[in-house]
């Protein structure tokens, strides 16, 4: 069982490298083994340009990442900017602080809600990525995170740092949103008091029974993303993938 061409980076992990050379992170990216990227900003480049590169290195798209306001108030250019990085999804990144209430999560629903409608049958896919404060707050007996994503028409994109830093188990969480999360976020956390950001596999999360887990479960895409580096961004990528991609021969082994 293979996982490298389902392996996607998440462009805010490099987004001070971008701001300084587009075209050449992307063709690192390329050149270290990356098949896929998450689109996070685009730092004042032209669409259409960013998508003519990644068409050039043969660089797919793992869906984007907007705003909520973009995504209600600006859907139209939304969906013209997925067609032209070949991908549906695109997914609210986070909230400000203002709207992590229980008022506030009941408006964000409703938004979300309201842009899948206008989305629906379309092949489009509106989604929602989480943090860890979405676990803080409790809605009708639900964390804030389970009532935003209590209609399916709300794809998840789950993120396993932010859930194990919630002190909950990813893999038990994510279960119960089988075939409804296109993409899933991998971080790790360290094992130190911190519990900091850290590469694919050198933290404390077990990786293998969530690829496993995914690639069952209707996961097209495993996003890595790491937040801070402790070094160079890129390097950490480069470690992230390298311990992925041993995790391979072990996937098929135990098919429980």
């Amino acid at each position: 069982m293979t996982i490298r061409h389902q392996l996607a980076a998440q462009l805010s992990t490099v987004r001070y490298q971008l701001k300084e050379d587009f075209e050449g992170v992307l063709r690192e990216l390329h050149k270290m083994g990356w098949t896929a990227v998450q689109i996070d900003g685009l730092h004042g480049n032209p669409a259409k340009d960013i998508a003519a590169i990644m068409n050039e290195l043969g660089l797919k798209t793992a869906g984007m990442h907007v705003g909520l306001e973009r995504m209600k108030n600006d859907l139209k250019a939304v969906l013209e900017e997925a067609d032209l990085f070949g991908t549906k999804d695109f997914i609210c990144h986070s909230l400000p602080d203002g709207l992590q209430t229980p008022e506030g999560y009941a408006s964000v629903r409703s938004d979300l809600l309201h842009v899948a409608e206008q989305v629906k049958g379309t092949g489009y896919r509106a989604g929602y990525h989480n943090h860890d404060f979405e676990f803080h707050t409790r809605i009708e007996g639900k964390y804030a995170l389970e009532y935003l994503l209590e209609d399916h028409s709300v794809h998840a994109e789950l993120d396993t740092y932010w859930i194990r830093k919630a002190g909950l188990d990813p893999l038990e969480f994510i279960r119960n949103y089988a075939f409804r999360m296109p993409i899933l976020h991998l971080k790790d956390m360290t094992s130190d008091e911190r519990e900091y950001f850290a590469e694919i596999g050198t933290g404390v999360i077990d990786f293998l029974p969530i690829l496993r887990w995914g690639l069952q479960n209707g996961v097209e895409w495993f996003a890595v993303e790491q937040d801070y580096c402790p070094g160079n961004p890129l390097d950490s990528l480069a470690l992230s993938l390298e311990n992925l991609l041993k995790l391979e021969g072990q996937l098929g082994l135990d098919k429980n």
